[in-house]
Parts: C-alpha cells; sequence; structure tokens
C-alpha cells in the first residue's frame, strides 16, 4: 500500500466499523515564496539590544579554529 502511495499517488481511506478514520495520501511539496519569508520575518518579534549584546559577546570569545584539521 505504501509502495503504491509513494509510486502511483494513490490515496486510501482508513475505515473502522464503516466510518472514516484517515487517510492514506502523498505529502503535497511545501511551496513557499520569498514574500512568505519577508512576512514571516516582518511578524516576528524584534531583538532586543541585550540580546544582540550577547550575540556579539559569544562571538567575541569563540576560540580560533585550527588552520588545518591535522593541527586539532
Amino acid at each position: 500500500m505504501i509502495e503504491r502511495v509513494r509510486s502511483r499517488g494513490d490515496v486510501f481511506v482508513v475505515e473502522r466499523e464503516g466510518e472514516p478514520i484517515c487517510r492514506i495520501e502523498p505529502i503535497a511539496p511545501v511551496r513557499s515564496t520569498v514574500r512568505d519569508l519577508v512576512r514571516s520575518l516582518q511578524g516576528a518579534p524584534r531583538p532586543d539590544d541585550g540580546y544582540l549584546d550577547a550575540v556579539e559577546e559569544i562571538a567575541q570569545n569563540q576560540p580560533m579554529l585550527p588552520e588545518t584539521p591535522w593541527e586539532r
């Protein structure tokens, strides 16, 4: 059944005692646009100065990475 859903796009309705309980079907690809992203970001809360200061401090205190993996 799962192979038929995956390969052929078949849809199955699962019933219990004659009552439909769920549907097994292919997942449609999620489509979103740059406009959707912009709307999401515009609606998100802005970070305050304390958050930005904390990020800056963390970035400043990161250890230096070795130039090559063999220096570890």
